[in-house]
């Protein structure tokens, strides 16, 4: 959601609970400004809470004018003070993949992981048991990553994509129609298109390169992984992750008002495909 229009937004997705104290409120309205103008970001937007059990990380992310570059991640533990997160590399994949369970709420906690790894002494080989240590902010960087990939959403037309590459904001967008915001196919993963590029030609016919340049989330695997609902007698869509338990979008349709939200424990339902 943009740190814009944060108190608006937060009260459109605090029908599912993903409400802020009003401390916490005020100073992520304040912080998240000074973010924007230390960093110099086009936008910026308040990703959300992952739950720990000491304390809780508050996530922002900072947007260039290519709306589809590269995210600059933030977190905070006071809504006050923000540190910036690498991006997510491969190593980091591999290594916090592994871990399992809550996050504790602490950057500098170390998880303990047992690793067989070769070793070789002269003609003989064999395996011995080696203890990696991952510390928490690395999964933090790969748990939002993650999420990131899977379930960041926007509606069909608030952004554009220019004959020369970059992706810009639509400013003449102004919401979808009641009748299709009931529909996933007006909705798009918030990230580089990878279903849309092993499309034919064919099925590329009837897409305005403009605006159709994003995979959409009528085709996700497994089917049956939303749950889209309309709220507040019609004015309001709301979007659920069943597969990232605590994802929420939001749209008011015929308005320009829309955003996510996650607020969980950056844990994944592995158990969904048995559920459906």
């Amino acid at each position: 959601m943009d740190a814009e229009s944060l108190l608006l937004s937060l009260e459109l997705a605090s029908g599912s609970g993903q409400g802020l104290s009003p401390d916490r409120r005020a100073s992520l309205l304040t912080s998240l400004m000074l973010v924007k103008r230390d960093y110099r970001y086009d936008r910026v937007l308040f990703w959300g809470r992952i739950l720990g059990l000491v304390a809780d990380y508050y996530i922002a992310q900072g947007l260039n004018e290519d709306q589809l570059a590269p995210r600059k991640t933030l977190y905070s533990l006071n809504c006050t003070e923000w540190s910036l997160l690498p991006p997510a590399t491969e190593e980091m994949v591999a290594q916090s993949s592994v871990v399992k369970g809550r996050f504790m709420g602490d950057p500098s906690h170390e998880y303990e992981h047992i690793e067989l790894q070769k070793v070789n002494e002269g003609e003989k080989v064999f395996e011995e048991e080696v203890v990696v240590q991952i510390k928490e902010e690395t999964r933090l960087v790969y748990i939002i990553d993650q999420i990131d990939k899977a379930v960041a959403i926007i509606p069909r037309g608030a952004l554009f994509k220019t004959p020369f590459g970059p992706t810009h904001v639509n400013r003449t967008f102004e919401g979808l129609s009641l009748s299709e915001a009931k529909k996933l196919s007006s909705y798009f993963h918030f990230r580089e298109p990878v279903e849309l590029k092993n499309k034919t030609l064919l099925e590329k016919a009837d897409l305005d390169p403009s605006l159709d340049f994003m995979d959409s989330l009528e085709h996700d695997v497994p089917k049956g992984s939303w749950s889209i609902q309309m709220e507040r007698g019609n004015a309001l869509v709301v979007l659920r992750s069943l597969l990232w338990p605590g994802l929420t979008f939001y749209h008011a349709p015929r308005t320009k008002n829309y955003g996510y939200i996650y607020v969980g424990t950056g844990e994944k339902n592995m158990d969904l495909p048995f559920m459906l």
